[in-house]
Formats: structure tokens, C-alpha cells, sequence
């Protein structure tokens, strides 16, 4: 009876993985979001550094009216600082706290495309081996030939860096 469970829970778990992703690179990898957690994507712009925030906290931003903060996936992900270039961007996005959502840009190399993908099409994420466990991965694509590493954006940040943010948008003003 156990097995059966088990066996009838995969779908279900593969099955909200499914739909349409905003696709990026980070240097030579790409990346995907759901669409649904993406509210717009824009050119570089002025960033408002705050004091004593991490590296990878690049500042805040006004959206029209809203200050946001925005976060470097590159320095986040432990990646090489690379130097903007004309196709660096910063997508705004939603994510989902227990108590509320909030917006927060992300500065990504370049966006790619938007994918529709099916749940077979996407894998989980591989044991790595070492017993850690990578909440912010939602699986790995498998599509025309390359390899797409799907974020769970709702885990990039773990809840005490959320918590910094919340504070972000009432230092900037001060």
C-alpha cells in the first residue's frame, strides 16, 4: 500500500512543474522561472545601494512608485562577477512569503526565450551525493539537446535574507 502511494503522488509532484518559463543565462548556463512569478523584464538601470546589505544585494530600485530591491544571480549563485553589458537585464519577480508576496528584480546575463514544457521534459533535480538537499531547484530540463536548470523562486532566498529585503525599501528612503 505504501508503494502505491508513492507511485501515485510522482505525477502530482511532476504535474506543477509543467507550463510556460522565462528562460535566462547566468555566463554559459541556463536558467527558467515560471511565468507566473515574472512581472516584467527591463533594461539595467539606476540601482540605489543600501549599506550592510550582502554582495550579491546590489540595492533598490523605484518601479513606478515601489521601491524593490534587486538581487545579482550571478554574485547569488556564487557565480564569476562578470560586467554589464547591453543585454543584461533584471526581471521582476513575485515571490511568495507565508505572510505575503513581494516583488524583487533579479539581474540575469541575458533572457533567452519563453518555453512551454511538459513534465516530461522535466527531471528532478540529481542527489548530488553529499546528503545537501537544493530547495531553489524545481528540476532540470531536458530541451533541444541542452540542459535548463529550473529555479522554485520562492526558495532563491532563504527566509532570513527575505526578512533583509522587507527592511530594504524603509533604509532606502531614510
Amino acid at each position: 500500500m505504501v508503494m502505491q502511494a508513492a507511485v501515485l503522488e510522482a505525477p502530482v509532484a511532476t504535474e506543477h512543474r509543467q507550463g510556460k518559463y522565462l528562460t535566462f543565462h547566468l555566463g554559459r548556463e541556463e536558467f527558467g522561472i515560471q511565468v507566473v512569478h515574472v512581472r516584467e523584464i527591463m533594461g539595467l538601470q539606476d540601482i540605489t545601494a543600501v549599506p550592510q546589505t550582502p554582495p550579491f544585494l546590489k540595492g533598490v530600485i523605484n518601479l513606478r512608485g515601489k521601491i524593490i530591491p534587486v538581487v545579482d544571480l550571478r554574485l547569488k549563485f556564487w557565480f564569476q562577477q562578470a560586467e554589464y553589458t547591453s543585454s543584461t537585464c533584471i526581471i521582476v519577480v513575485q515571490v511568495r512569503r507565508p505572510e505575503e508576496a513581494i516583488q524583487m528584480g533579479l539581474i540575469v546575463d541575458r533572457v533567452a526565450e519563453v518555453l512551454n514544457l511538459t513534465h516530461e521534459e522535466i527531471d528532478d533535480t540529481p542527489d548530488f551525493g553529499d546528503g545537501s538537499t537544493a530547495p531553489h531547484l524545481l528540476g532540470i530540463a531536458k530541451v533541444k539537446g541542452s540542459v535548463k536548470i529550473l529555479l522554485n523562486i520562492d526558495q532563491v532566498l532563504t527566509l532570513q535574507e527575505l526578512r533583509g529585503l522587507e527592511g530594504l525599501s524603509e533604509r532606502a528612503l531614510l
